[in-house]
């Protein structure tokens, strides 16, 4: 197998794979800037090692690193992610009771994504928020599918319990 990644291949990769990573490491940290900082450093790094990088496994060291480089700057940390889009009524516009429960759901959800375990948050966000499929996810993550499946369950059982706890 070829060992060593050429330069045309790393700007490809970048290219590719820069917004996902970065996202990743937002979903850890809750901080886009330093989210982009993190993803730059993670490039750097595999920069750094190219030729011994093999391509067939590089989207999973990008991760890896990534989350890696996350633990090591933060040792606790929340997630607020703005996770549901503005509600959009073409027959008549929302009330402002209703603008303001959704207003506090979303709060509610936010707090209650941001308690979930960070192996559960991540695969939550990774298939909610970027449409990922589980099977994309496990590839990112290293994982198998059906632990991803399993990871899915248990975020939801945790969501719906905080949730339906608070209403």
């Amino acid at each position: 197998m070829k060992s060593g990644i050429e330069k045309e291949e790393f700007v490809g990769l970048f290219s590719q794979l820069y917004k996902p990573v970065k996202n990743f490491i937002y979903y850890k940290t809750g901080d886009i800037d330093l989210a982009d900082d993190i993803a730059q450093d993670t490039f750097l790094k595999v920069w750094e090692i190219r030729k011994d990088v093999r391509m067939a496994t590089v989207k999973s060291l990008l991760y890896t690193i990534a989350g890696n480089l996350c633990k090591n700057r933060f040792s606790h940390q929340q997630i607020i992610f703005e996770f549901a889009g503005r509600f959009e009524s073409k027959e008549r516009p929302p009330s402002p009771e209703f603008e303001m429960e959704l207003k506090e759901f979303h709060i509610r959800l936010q707090q209650a994504v941001g308690t979930l375990s960070e192996k559960n948050r991540v695969v939550f966000l990774m298939n909610r928020a970027d449409g990922y499929t589980f099977k994309e996810i496990a590839e990112n993550l290293g994982l198998t599918v059906k632990a991803v499946e399993k990871r899915m369950k248990n975020a939801l059982n945790d969501l719906q319990g905080k949730i339906a706890h608070k209403l």
